[in-house]
């Protein structure tokens, strides 16, 4: 189903918004922005958001199997099709994050239960490309045999994501014959399913419009010289990273290239915490008990503003949508 949801999205020239959430609320807003929006979806979920989740347990494991779980029982009241993705997994948490993901999803298989995770993304941006590739080929073997799509990244993404810095003196720009490689390396996995996060400039983190330089031309470049090599239907899913403070038309460029998923985090968390801070300037008094008085116990009952942090987070999310051109186009299925 998710591989169905990724080529139609590759074929009609449009992407999905892959949310980033930490807990209960911004999951709530992003499968709520996605039901609006009547668009299908990602859920993603870090390294950090899985500790965050997992409070004093400290698991990461733990919590992102914990966050998984909620989505996919809220994704079957929904009418639009959520997919569950775990991100930035770096070469150092592989047998601590990812590798114990992907055995929870072959120990529910082996149950007769559906998959909890659809896709992970392996970060091995802290290595070369060959052994970046050979670690990732590892990686796939292990999510073919679970019906689970890789995503694998090329190059770095600069600024900072979920604690992860991008290295100084980064490669931000991936070049053709890399994503010849991606192809050829991983494309050896029989039956394996990869999505590739080439890298044009992007930079984690938030910026005003005109400050991040991206060069879209890359992607088309790298696509057309894989399937120059390998035919038209070699022609890859990619994913952009870092995109706060893009373009409508930079975004767009990119679609025509084959991005189908575009990750959103620094944008929607704004979104979500404006809301809140909005409550709490405008209601200061009953929030805050000021001056020996009583408060409003409604101002600051904390399902008052976590509801409306989730209503500003879900419209940021329906934005996504929207400009991403998947609005509108859900497929129905179910997790």
């Amino acid at each position: 189903m998710y591989g169905r949801m990724l080529d139609k999205a590759l074929s009609e020239g449009y992407a999905y918004p892959a949310i980033n959430v930490l807990e209960l609320t911004s999951l709530n807003a992003a499968v709520e922005g996605f039901m609006q929006a009547k668009s299908d979806g990602i859920i993603q979920i870090s390294v950090a958001a899985g500790m965050h989740a997992s409070g004093p347990a400290k698991d990461p494991v733990m919590g992102a199997i914990t966050l998984a779980e909620h989505a996919r029982r809220l994704a079957e009241k929904a009418d639009v099709y959520v997919a569950i993705h775990s991100d930035h997994c770096p070469t150092g948490k592989v047998e601590s994050f990812l590798k114990p993901l992907i055995a929870e999803t072959a120990r529910r298989r082996a149950a007769g239960l559906p998959n909890l995770f659809h896709s992970h993304m392996y970060d091995g941006s802290d290595l070369t490309m060959r052994e970046n590739l050979r670690v990732a080929e590892e990686l796939l073997v292990l999510c073919r045999d679970n019906d689970i799509i890789l995503e694998v990244e090329a190059g770095v993404v600069g600024g900072e994501e979920e604690g992860i810095l991008g290295a100084p003196n980064a490669k931000l720009y991936t070049t053709p014959e890399d994503m010849l490689l991606v192809y050829e390396t991983l494309s050896r996995v029989e039956g394996g399913r990869f999505m590739l996060a080439a890298t044009f400039g992007n930079v984690h983190g938030v910026y005003k419009p005109g400050q991040v330089k991206l060069m879209p031309r890359i992607l088309q470049e790298g696509q057309e010289a894989v399937m120059a090599r390998y035919g038209k239907e070699a022609r890859m899913w990619l994913v952009f990273h870092g995109g706060s403070g893009t373009s409508i038309e930079e975004i767009h460029a990119t679609l025509n290239y084959g991005v189908v998923k575009m990750n959103v985090h620094t944008d929607t968390q704004y979104a979500l915490t404006r809301a809140v801070a909005d409550h709490f300037y405008t209601r200061y008094a009953g929030v805050l008990k000021v001056d020996g008085e009583v408060g409003v116990k409604q101002d600051y009952l904390a399902s008052t503003w976590l509801d409306k942090g989730r209503t500003g987070m879900a419209a940021r999310v329906v934005q996504a949508c929207e400009e991403l051109k998947s609005a509108g186009k859900g497929i129905g299925y179910r997790v």
